[in-house]
């Protein structure tokens, strides 16, 4: 299902506010090995990234 145009707009509003980009170079090799310890999880990139962060976070507070 397509987005209108206000939902466009209300996503890129929710983003301006409340999402920080952070830039991630990593070789490609590296990057394979992510993704596929994230499919075997059932994650994304991005969501088996963050819960790795949160998860050492945790550990060093």
């Amino acid at each position: 299902m397509a987005l209108t145009e206000a939902q466009k707009k209300a996503n890129s509003k929710y983003r301006e506010k409340s999402i920080k980009r952070i830039p991630l170079d990593v070789q490609k090799e590296k990057y394979e090995e992510i993704k596929t310890a994230a499919g075997k999880t059932g994650e994304s990139v991005n969501g088996y990234i963050k819960k790795a962060i949160d998860e050492r976070m945790e550990r060093e507070q």
